[in-house]
């Protein structure tokens, strides 16, 4: 009997792996890719159809649905949200071809009449949160990658449950699997208060159906809302690196990581409805509804910035967040500064960095000199020699760990989400802001030069005085590139 069901079992797995082998020749998103998942799903398919069902997804297919079924509602908003907005768009200012560009990519306009405003670490970044969201006199929208249960964390709690007992909405999104140490009670808390509070996971695919009968074992597991967002009353918005974690605040429990190097940034202004309208479409994919918001634009101008907000991700149909960075870096003329705690960019990023050295742009990059992933730290080792002998800088940040994502590319400033490697581009949800104004680029300018200060230069024979034994495991890290 045993051996009747293993040799059935045996089968069945030989069939599917047939089948997904034929799925990744159509739907992987390279053509290496491809051949690596259709060779393993036929030499080994009893432990590829597994790895498969939860890492091979190209699109994130229930949030696709979501929203397709929300689509008269949601694009409904979205043409109130372009008509409000005419008064502000601002398709001239700055760098406009690159604003048209992105614009296209993402279907929201670049507005004037912000206020954007740099938070550099995560003192000034929480204080101005708790401030924010102690002010709410509507509703809350909150989402992020991490909800740690530590100091900040139970700040963070408070500072909701707060919200709601005195009337506020609040609604929070987090990423399942990375706030797994979340317990029951807490969420129960939320719940006595009001408080929404949903993992971004979906179950409006088969794969999703099946998570719910292996629920810490998600079958879209691979892609993640790693976005961070907190939008006041359609107000007052939120976006950048930081985490709710007390690793975020500098006070790591690996002593490494201390003191932790992050940015984030609020706005005002009509880019906040912007970040409203990602926001919502993740809330319409994970719990169905559409909250009522405020979509009024604000009739004064609020200040000087202009500011495209960029959602991305791996529902929309071209590989947004990727193209993105790739117009940004094949525009510039004079300098390209990036800060990026996971650097293992895909072939044309490194194609990009390489021509923007070669053309004369001041190409610097800012990575962390310790890690907190040690895969993703050791392939970045093997792009060095790729980059800087085609004139790129690269600078390794030594204090703590270094987890901003910002790029300044001639006089734009980018603050937001993003890392510059193929979970990013290709896998997870992100949101950047592109701003276009001269105190916040010089803000983020100044920033940047004392993060320079704490850094050693990387020279172009970095690689070659690294052991055998190093290399050999920074270019297996390689090989893992597309899950990292």
């Amino acid at each position: 009997m045993i051996l009747t069901v293993l040799i059935a079992t045996i089968i069945i797995l030989r069939v599917t792996g047939v089948i997904l082998a034929a799925d990744a020749v159509m739907t992987a998103r390279t053509p290496q890719g491809s051949l690596a998942w259709a060779m393993s799903l036929l030499v080994i398919p009893e432990v590829a159809v597994w790895i498969y069902i939860m890492f091979g997804s190209r699109r994130f297919l229930g949030y696709v649905k979501a929203r397709r079924r929300g689509r008269g509602t949601l694009d409904h908003l979205a043409e109130r949200l372009l008509a409000e907005a005419a008064p502000f768009a601002n398709r001239s200012a700055g760098p406009a071809e690159i604003f048209s560009t992105i614009e296209r990519l993402v279907g929201q306009p670049p507005t004037t009449g912000n206020s954007a405003t740099l938070l550099i670490d995560g003192e000034q970044t929480f204080s101005a949160m708790f401030e924010a969201i102690a002010g709410a006199r509507d509703y809350l929208l909150i989402s992020f990658y991490m909800f740690e249960r530590d100091g900040l964390g139970e700040r963070f709690r408070k500072a909701l449950i707060d919200a709601g007992r005195r009337g506020v909405r609040v609604y929070v999104i987090y990423a399942g699997h990375a706030s797994l140490n979340l317990p029951a009670t807490a969420r129960r808390e939320y719940d006595q208060a009001g408080v929404r509070f949903t993992p971004f996971v979906s179950r409006k695919t088969f794969r999703g159906w099946l998570s719910l009968i292996a629920p810490w074992r998600r079958f879209q597991l691979n892609f993640r809302n790693h976005r961070k967002i907190v939008v006041a009353d359609g107000e007052v918005a939120f976006i950048g690196g930081h985490n709710v974690g007390d690793d975020y605040i500098g006070q790591s429990r690996d002593q490494r990581l201390r003191p932790w190097r992050d940015t984030h940034m609020s706005l005002r202004g009509p880019a906040v409805k912007g970040v409203q309208m990602a926001w919502l479409e993740d809330w319409v994919s994970t719990a169905g509804d559409v909250p009522s918001l405020n979509w009024d634009l604000a009739r004064e101008p609020g200040g000087s910035a202009t500011v495209q907000i960029a959602p991305t991700g791996p529902a929309d149909e071209l590989e947004t967040c990727g193209l993105m960075f790739h117009e940004l870096f094949t525009r510039v003329r004079k300098r390209l500064w990036i800060a990026t705690p996971y650097f293992v960019p895909d072939i044309g990023t490194v194609h990009a960095l390489q021509l923007a050295a070669l053309r004369g742009v001041d190409v610097r990059i800012i990575i962390p000199e310790n890690y907190d992933a040690r895969l993703v730290w050791l392939s970045a080792f093997t792009y060095y020699h790729e980059i800087v002998d085609a004139g790129v800088k690269v600078f390794r940040y030594q204090p703590g760990f270094m987890h901003q994502k910002v790029a300044l590319c001639d006089d734009l400033a980018l603050v937001g989400t993003a890392n510059i490697d193929n979970r990013s581009f290709r896998i997870n949800f992100e949101i950047s802001a592109l701003v276009h104004d001269t105190a916040f680029t010089a803000a983020v300018e100044a920033m940047l030069l004392r993060d320079l200060e704490r850094c050693q230069p990387v020279s172009s024979d970095d690689w070659d005085k690294r052991s055998w034994w190093f290399r050999l495991q920074a270019m297996t890290a390689r090989l893992m590139a597309p899950l990292q």
